[in-house]
């Protein structure tokens, strides 16, 4: 059974509500499914998972939630060779920043694509400003997604 680790990265929840809602779509397509609420480099990486699913808000200016440092950090001082890494991201953000929306995501996504990483399918942006609740957005893509990637 392949498995998807979903990685999340929340200040008030609204990642991990989005990471929780979607587990059961990939438990029904026969995915195993754990949900890093804490990620850190060695949950990313020992063993790798089949699939990294990221659930990232973004806070501050562009910048990733504290829970998320610990991993973010080690990618960015470690550089670790992510080949083979197959990751899908779910972004998520407020529009009225401009110059920040979306940013955590948006540079997660360079981050990992620089260290070998394959993005599998498009980035989700969920806007805060259009769609209050970011699994509205979520679930439907993950639905696409599941359909034309398992």
């Amino acid at each position: 059974m392949p498995d998807v680790g979903i990685y999340v990265a929340t200040v008030y929840g609204g990642a991990l509500d989005v990471a929780e809602q979607i587990a059961p779509l990939f438990e029904a397509a026969g995915y195993g499914v754990e949900i890093h609420e804490t990620p850190t480099l060695e949950k990313l990486v020992d063993p790798q998972p089949n699939l990294a699913l990221f659930c990232i808000s973004t806070t501050g200016r562009g910048d990733y939630p504290g829970n998320f440092t610990a991993l973010s950090n080690a990618l960015e001082q470690q550089r670790p060779s992510l080949e083979g890494l197959r990751y899908a991201l779910i972004a998520m953000g407020d529009s009225s920043y401009e110059d920040s929306f979306c940013g955590a995501g948006r540079r997660l996504d360079e981050l990992l694509t620089t260290l070998g990483g394959s993005r599998v399918g498009e980035r989700l942006e969920v806007d805060a400003s259009e769609t209050p609740m970011a699994d509205d957005a979520a679930l439907p893509w993950a639905e696409q997604w599941l359909a034309a990637h398992s």
